[in-house]
C-alpha cells in the first residue's frame, strides 16, 4: 500500500470516531433540569406525658421519640383560660449520628388550676398525646 491510501484510511477513521463521539455526548441543552422534589412532612411523633400537681404547680414530665440520640429536646408550658400546652421543640437532624429512634425525656413546670387537660405540641403542630 502506499503512504497515501494509508493516510486517507486513517483520517477517514479518525473523522467516522470523533463524529460518532461528538453525536453520542449528550449536551447541555439536552439534560433534564433535576426538579426539586417536595418530601412529604414528616408525621408527628406521639408524646407521652405525667403530670403531677402540688400547691398550684404542674410538674409535667415526658418522653418523645426523636431520629437519633443526638438530638436535642426543648420544651416549654403555657397555660390559658382551658388548657395546660406543652411545646416541644426537636431541631432537624444536621450532624453524623447513628440513625436510630431514640426517647428524649423532658420536664417542664407550670402554675396552673388542677384538673386542665394538657396538649402537646411538636414544631408547631399538634401531637397526639398520652397522659398517664
Amino acid at each position: 500500500m502506499s503512504h497515501k491510501r494509508l493516510w486517507a484510511a486513517s483520517m477517514i477513521i479518525a473523522c467516522v470516531v470523533l463524529i460518532g463521539f461528538v453525536l453520542s455526548v449528550p449536551h447541555t441543552r439536552d439534560v433534564d433540569i433535576a426538579t426539586v422534589i417536595e418530601s412529604a412532612p414528616a408525621p408527628v411523633p406521639g408524646v407521652v406525658l405525667r403530670d403531677s400537681f402540688k400547691k398550684g404547680l404542674h410538674t409535667i414530665t415526658g418522653s418523645v421519640e426523636t431520629p437519633n440520640a443526638c438530638t436535642a429536646v426543648t420544651a416549654q408550658a403555657s397555660t390559658n383560660a382551658d388548657t395546660i400546652t406543652v411545646a416541644i421543640s426537636i431541631p432537624e437532624d444536621s450532624g453524623i449520628c447513628l440513625q436510630v429512634p431514640t426517647q428524649a425525656n423532658f420536664t417542664v413546670t407550670v402554675s396552673a388550676p388542677t384538673n386542665l387537660p394538657i396538649t402537646a405540641m411538636i414544631n408547631g403542630a399538634v401531637a397526639t398525646t398520652t397522659v398517664l
